[in-house]
């Protein structure tokens, strides 16, 4: 009888996913079903998105991927190769925030701020689509993330005060 091989040998071996992320190009060695969350957090030591309920119902997990809005906790890492993800930590410019960043300060759009880099991630993304014309726009677009302090009207006065000065300026801040 042969001896069973040893525990690590059954595993599969990690995959190189190569990805541009927040500017860089960076290369991971990831197991096939390791989430892009996960992979972020604790491959990268990306803590700004946050794990909520792992099932893409909260949306605390928002990234911007390609410039369009996902659930990280939905998405496998492996499915990034040649991908571009912004995280909250690439939304800032050195120093200077994003204008949703700074509105969502200004504006007190947050309490506990578990839900914001999600919000905040959404939210550059809902704008990017161009959809949102109202605050009933708003609210809807940003169904998906769930803030269980309550901070609603205030996240959809700081996204209301970058909209208007985008169509202001006729372009992105």
């Amino acid at each position: 009888m042969q001896p069973a091989p040893p525990p690590d040998a059954m595993l599969p071996k990690a995959m190189e996913v190569i990805l541009t992320l927040n500017g860089s190009r960076r290369t991971l060695h990831v197991a096939s079903w390791t989430s892009l969350l996960d992979a972020l957090r604790l491959h990268l030591d990306l803590t700004g998105t946050k794990k909520g309920c792992d099932h893409g119902q909260c949306g605390a997990c928002t990234v911007l991927v390609d410039g369009r809005r996902i659930n990280s906790c939905l998405t496998l890492a492996v499915m990034m190769e040649g991908r571009a993800v912004t995280t909250i930590e690439g939304l800032a410019n050195g120093d200077t925030l994003h204008p949703l960043q700074e509105a969502f300060v200004e504006h007190d759009a947050f309490q506990c701020g578990y839900c914001t880099p999600g919000q905040i991630c959404s939210a550059v993304g809902m704008l990017e689509e161009g959809h949102a014309k109202t605050d009933d726009d708003i609210r809807e677009l940003m169904s998906g993330n769930l803030c269980r302090c309550g901070a609603y009207p205030n996240i959809v006065t700081a996204i209301r005060q970058v909209m208007d000065g985008q169509s202001k300026d006729g372009g992105t801040p």
